[in-house]
């Protein structure tokens, strides 16, 4: 362990250099946009940015979701992502029709639980709200998934993750750490919220991130914890946890940190075999017919394959598979934030 840390520690030292020359093209693209010399486009409507300043893993996904229950009865919303690794270009949007390798596997979540919902892809965002305006059924307020970087778009607000254990304040700019600009660039939300917290998180902890993080007086802090579901489901079927112990499972993730849900269920001692793949992962045939065969290796009876919820929607047509649905909820300020989003919602009405 202390040579991984000593072997991680000095390529950091190597790479420092690149991550200073990347902290001087960042600033400077958003030091032109903060003058008025790139142009920001403002929409009628109010956009609302949710993002981060690392690369992956702070739960934007049910973030959104979130968010999308809190406006749905209430107002027109639409999701426009840019469909992170699909295989299409351009604006497309969520139809019948349309396949997750087209929308990109979070936005194909979004459209598989959110039917009522428009759900589109472009990466040219100014270009993907302006064709979501010109549909028949305009949207009233736009969320704009992984765009706290995507400054051609002037937000209404920002809602900025940071996961907890890996603050922003406390990484490094690419590419020897995670970040996609300085910390500095926090400034521009006016919503934070700390992801993946532990399930008991003690008040003096809050107030020492709280200084960490050092928030202007406009900045509202929140903190939030992911929640598992009671039990596995696909379309056909469901199966509670305490009956899931009794099964034989192989575990499928690929997402940025499977290691909450690794614990989860290691808490609820589930028999799984972890197959670990990268982040939006695109599996492969052989890799299909891999996992296949081992799932029909395994002689018991009661067996299942499970994986994540934004994993299940690449998967779900190409193996017999379950998921393990995941919510998130904030500490003691729920109602808190529901009325902050929607008092920063009013003033840009």
């Amino acid at each position: 362990m202390f040579c991984i840390f000593a072997l991680m520690s000095g390529l950091r030292k190597i790479l420092f250099p690149f991550s200073i020359l990347y902290d001087g093209i960042t600033s400077l693209r958003n030091t032109l946009f903060d003058i008025g010399i790139l142009r920001s486009t403002r929409f009628e409507l109010p956009v609302i940015v949710v993002g981060n300043l690392s690369v992956g893993g702070t739960g934007k996904t049910p973030h959104i979701e979130y968010l999308i229950q809190l406006l749905k009865n209430s107002t027109k919303i639409a999701v426009l992502s840019r469909g992170y690794k699909r295989k299409s270009k351009g604006f497309v949007i969520a139809a019948k029709d349309v396949t997750v390798q087209e929308l990109g596997d979070e936005p194909f979540q979004y459209f598989l639980k959110f039917k009522e919902m428009a759900v589109a892809v472009d990466e040219d965002r100014v270009h993907g709200i302006n064709s979501l305006l010109e549909m028949e059924t305009r949207p009233e307020i736009i969320l704009l998934d992984d765009a706290f970087q995507h400054r051609k778009v002037h937000a209404s607000f920002n809602i900025l993750l940071t996961a907890y254990g890996d603050l922003y304040v406390d990484d490094f700019l690419l590419p020897a750490g995670n970040l996609r600009e300085s910390s500095r660039g926090a400034k521009r939300a006016e919503i934070i919220v700390v992801t993946k917290c532990p399930d008991e998180l003690l008040t003096f902890e809050k107030q020492k991130i709280k200084e960490k993080l050092k928030l202007k007086a406009y900045q509202k802090l929140f903190f939030s914890k992911v929640s598992y579901a009671n039990e596995v489901i696909n379309e056909n079927d469901s199966i509670s946890l305490n009956l899931l112990k009794n099964y034989s499972v192989i575990l499928i993730t690929g997402i940025a940190k499977p290691k909450p849900m690794v614990d989860f269920l290691n808490s609820k001692k589930i028999n799984f075999r972890h197959l670990k793949y990268a982040d939006h992962h695109n599996f492969s045939e052989l890799e299909i017919q891999q996992i296949t065969k081992e799932f029909e290796s395994i002689s018991l009876e009661k067996k299942i394959i499970l994986t994540t919820e934004k994993d299940y929607a690449r998967l779900k047509n190409r193996l017999p598979i379950f998921y393990l649905e995941i919510k998130v909820s904030l500490f003691d300020r729920e109602h808190d934030f529901d009325t902050h989003v929607m008092t920063c919602l009013k003033s840009h009405l």
